[in-house]
């Protein structure tokens, strides 16, 4: 029997979610960010960069804006700065 991926939907990519949803997909994992308009073009144009004392890394990442959301997602991250 094949066990697939769980899906997870991080809400937000910015400094935290995106270390966090980052670290996952570059594993591996079958990760989403939610996120806004312009931060969807600036990761489709740049991809996520993180860079970090544990190295390092620029991924193409799978993003997906409000009205496009379906309840398909394993999982949910919320991440905050405070």
């Amino acid at each position: 029997m094949k066990v697939s991926k769980p899906r997870i939907v991080v809400l937000g990519a910015g400094g935290t979610g995106g270390y966090f949803g980052g670290r996952l997909a570059e594993s591996g994992a079958d990760v989403t960010f939610l996120v806004r308009e312009g931060r969807r073009k600036s990761l489709s144009e740049h991809g996520l960069r993180i860079e970090s004392p544990f190295g390092d890394a620029q991924l193409a990442v799978k993003t997906v804006v409000a009205p496009e959301v379906t309840p398909v997602y394993d999982a949910v991250i919320l991440t905050s700065k405070a």
